[in-house]
């Protein structure tokens, strides 16, 4: 294949959902028709000591969550297809966030009995942001839910966008027989012999042969429920899925391994390639045309091998080939290094890799030279990509290690943990304590049984509430004096100073006591 050939193959998306929706119960099954496991643990056969392949961390095996994006590759049906798996708890948005700067597209999976949720909310909003094509899996159809009409209006109100179902369910629940087929102008049925499985439909959109079903109300509704779509519904547009504007909906049950192949499929013909990647003064880099390796990256991962103590950093590769062995240049500190050790994943498995094409995703054996929002380049030229968004913190926890003897190892887990992203890092002026900020309290939870797992370190962690984080465009006009109980002077991990006001009130009173003061957040 050329190189050219080679990148159109591939198709790089993430998967979104509310927690609890069947996210990771979606990517075991596509991984399983990937040909990549034998077998798909889901995530509540935890009796059984099966777990999911993509949640590898102790405390997504202990609670059923994914907190970590892990990243998966396989081969299906000529495509080669990167699947991210995001944290679906809301505490991990950022990492989310980030991962969604990775893709080129994004499935959203919706449970039918609750709709739209607020994670999936935030999440969509980010997508719709970026201009990210949406593909919908409404899950969960073998369980009694909400009427599919009701779905798809949920859909385009909440959503804000306009939503073309592929295919249509016939009952629900114990009444489920299976889905009407409108792309592919066919009957699946749900809970059938692979044989048996596809009921061919005539001119009129009608079974064309005998069946039992026929004679069932959930079959008439279904018939009903299509002609009002056929006539009332929204035109498919290709163009309008490209620009993230109509969404394709599949309905489904992940569970019982039903319509996700056909989604499948479907998906792939539809999902684009590799997508230009824009960097900060405004050029795009068109993952064909510029045929030099670059890539950013958008995760550093410590600890995927606790044997081993190691740290990945993820790679969206934009442009060109990698190939191990190669120079590459880090463009933050213009210095070039040979790649020796890299690696492609399926959750914590791994296999050295010796050549990725753009939209590919590789790890990176990282020593501390990456930051998150680092660009990578192949040639002489470097650049950077746009930088990626950071949240600003809404909670904050003093933390110290329980055993003062440990103070290198606490340092230790504390830079390795802050540098992976979920958790900042601030440090009070002159007694220089440690004061971590998180988007959410589970953060803090991981924090703590990270570094008592991976570090071997007890930590004591302190709340002091929530606070209002701001950076100073002026540093310069910053006195000491500044700093109070209400208004506390931090330094953050690159050494800016930051304010973590006690309420909206307190920085008001600052910023008029203060009016020569810049203050500015983050997202």
């Amino acid at each position: 294949m050329t190189l050219e050939q080679d990148i159109l193959s591939r198709r790089t998306f993430a998967i979104i959902s509310h927690p609890d929706a069947g996210k990771t119960t979606i990517t075991e099954k596509l991984l399983l028709f990937g040909g990549a496991i034998r077998d798909a643990g889901t995530v509540k056969g935890k009796k059984s000591g099966k777990f999911a392949t993509s949640d590898w961390m102790e405390i997504e095996k202990q609670r059923g969550i994914s907190v970590t994006s892990s990243v998966m590759q396989f081969d299906y049906s000529g495509c080669r297809v990167n699947i991210l798996d995001t944290p679906g708890h809301q505490d991990f948005s950022e990492d989310t966030y980030r991962t969604l700067m990775a893709v080129d597209s994004a499935v959203m999976v919706v449970d039918a009995a609750k709709g739209i949720e607020a994670q999936t909310l935030k999440l969509f909003k980010v997508c719709k942001m970026r201009g990210i094509p949406i593909f919908t899996f409404i899950n969960k159809l073998d369980r009694q839910g909400k009427e599919p009409l009701e779905l798809i209006e949920e859909l385009e109100e909440v959503l804000g966008i306009s939503a073309f179902p592929m295919n249509w369910p016939i009952g629900m629940g114990k009444e489920f027989l299976g889905i009407y087929d409108r792309y592919n102008n066919r009957i699946e049925q749900f809970r059938t012999e692979e044989a048996d499985r596809y009921l061919p439909l005539n001119e009129e959109g009608a079974l064309a042969v005998e069946h039992p079903m026929k004679v069932t109300s959930y079959y008439t509704q279904a018939i009903d429920d299509i002609e009002l779509l056929n006539e009332a519904g929204n035109q498919y547009s290709e163009e309008k899925i490209r620009r993230g504007e109509l969404t394709p909906v599949f309905f489904g049950s992940a569970l019982t391994n039903f319509g996700v192949q056909t989604f499948l499929d479907t998906y792939l013909k539809f999902a684009p390639v590799p997508q230009p990647r824009i960097t900060e003064d405004e050029q795009f880099i068109d993952p064909v045309e510029h045929s030099e390796f670059s890539g950013f990256i958008f995760k550093i991962q410590a600890n995927m091998n606790p044997a081993h103590r190691d740290r990945i950093a993820f790679v969206r590769i934009v442009s060109g080939k990698f190939e191990r062995g190669m120079n590459m240049t880090l463009a933050r500190t213009s210095k070039s290094f040979k790649v020796t050790q890299s690696t492609q994943f399926l959750a914590d498995d791994r296999e050295t890799v010796d050549e990725a094409v753009a939209g590919d995703i590789i790890g990176l054996y990282d020593t501390g030279t990456y930051q998150i929002g680092d660009t990578v380049v192949g040639g002489k030229k470097t650049f950077n990509f746009e930088k990626l968004p950071q949240f600003t913190p809404e909670i904050f926890m003093r933390v110290s290690a329980k055993n003062v003897m440990k103070g290198k190892q606490f340092q230790k887990g504390v830079l390795q943990l802050v540098q992976e992203g979920a958790i900042q890092y601030f440090k009070t002026l002159h007694t220089e304590e440690v004061i971590l900020g998180a988007v959410g309290q589970l953060q803090f939870e991981v924090f703590q049984h990270r570094m008592n797992n991976e570090y071997n370190v007890e930590v004591t962690m302190e709340p002091i509430g929530s606070k209002i984080a701001r950076w100073i465009e002026n540093e310069e006009d910053v006195k000491d004096s500044m700093h109070s109980q209400r208004s506390m002077l931090v330094r953050d991990r690159f050494d800016n100073k930051v304010f973590l006001f006690e309420n909206e009130f307190a920085m008001r009173w600052f910023s008029e006591k203060n009016e020569n003061i810049q203050l500015y957040s983050l997202l």
